[in-house]
């Protein structure tokens, strides 16, 4: 197999589809959102590291650049690949970061609708918390997307999200009143995001796991003769990569509404590059911020909020 670049990202925006890779492990079928790959290539030989994690191959440098070798087969507890020599690193960019996953082959590039990426159960694969993010029926075939992002803060804690924050950015008085709603997948980083927000003080937060839950929790307090929807959203902060209806669609629903696009939405995501920017300006996203710089929320929190002083 030659270097094969990320393919090409076609996708109109906010209709909730997605293209995922499918490759294999130990014969094992798993994805990933094309969105994060930037290059497939053979296995080359790598560098190992001393006092590494046990999950790190070593380092290896393919052009101008020193990549991480992370081992799925080591880390998901599966075997060893039958045809070793003919393994696969898939170059990942999320994150502000690049690493090199090593699976066993590729198997080709699959469009989707979100709601054919299903919740997953809470812990698979030798009891670890969170390796996936949904569960894709294709036919007669079942694909598990990783959650990439976890898999990092697992291994590699100092690159993974920023959450420290300044004396001036912690606890005001004034936040208490504001109400945050929160769609992310992802347990490690909805725990990191609240944890984050409650300290600074922003404590009246709402928890979805996906933009479908968030949806149809936004429509049915629109919906509430009874209640107005300022009193239950002041902010939405969504993820784009999600089951069932991911940020995208969450935004383009929120700002078509005349009832809701008043709210300040920010897109909170490991998959902001140039064109994911683009995507998201033209469905209305009033912020857009990279993973893993959650530290940033709360100043743009208060900016859109008017609680900036």
């Amino acid at each position: 197999m030659t270097n094969q670049k990320q393919p090409e990202i076609l996708l109109e925006s906010g209709i909730n589809e997605l293209e995922i890779m499918e490759f294999t492990i130990s014969g094992e079928l798993f994805g990933i959102n094309v969105a994060k790959v930037r290059e497939i290539m053979k296995i080359e030989p790598v560098q190992v590291m001393q006092k590494s994690n046990q999950y790190v191959e070593g380092v290896f440098k393919p052009r101008d650049k020193v990549l991480t070798v992370i081992d799925l087969s080591s880390y998901l507890g599966l075997g060893m690949s039958d045809k070793p020599e003919r393994d696969i690193f898939i170059i990942t960019g999320f994150n502000n970061s690049e690493y090199a996953f090593h699976v066993h082959t590729v198997v080709g590039i699959d469009r989707i609708y979100g709601t054919q990426l299903k919740k997953p159960d809470p812990v698979i694969f030798g009891g670890k918390e969170g390796v996936a993010t949904g569960i894709v029926e294709m036919e007669d075939k079942l694909i598990t997307i990783l959650d990439f992002e976890a898999i990092i803060a697992e291994i590699c804690p100092e690159s993974s999200i920023q959450y420290e924050m300044k004396d001036s950015e912690m606890r005001a008085t004034a936040r208490s009143n504001s109400h945050i709603l929160i769609a992310e997948d992802s347990r490690l980083l909805s725990k990191m995001i609240i944890d984050a927000l409650h300290k600074s003080g922003y404590e009246n937060t709402v928890k979805f796991d996906n933009g479908q839950e968030a949806w149809d929790y936004l429509s049915e307090v629109r919906d509430d003769p009874q209640e107005y929807i300022d009193d239950h959203v002041n902010c939405i902060i969504t993820d784009i990569e999600m089951p069932l209806m991911d940020g995208h669609r969450l935004t383009k629903l929120v700002k078509s509404d005349n009832q809701l696009k008043h709210i300040p939405l920010v897109i909170f995501s490991s998959l902001i590059s140039e064109e994911m920017r683009i995507k998201g300006e033209e469905l209305g996203a009033d912020v857009q911020i990279t993973k893993p710089e959650i530290y940033k929320l709360v100043q743009v929190i208060d900016e859109l909020t008017g609680k900036s002083k």
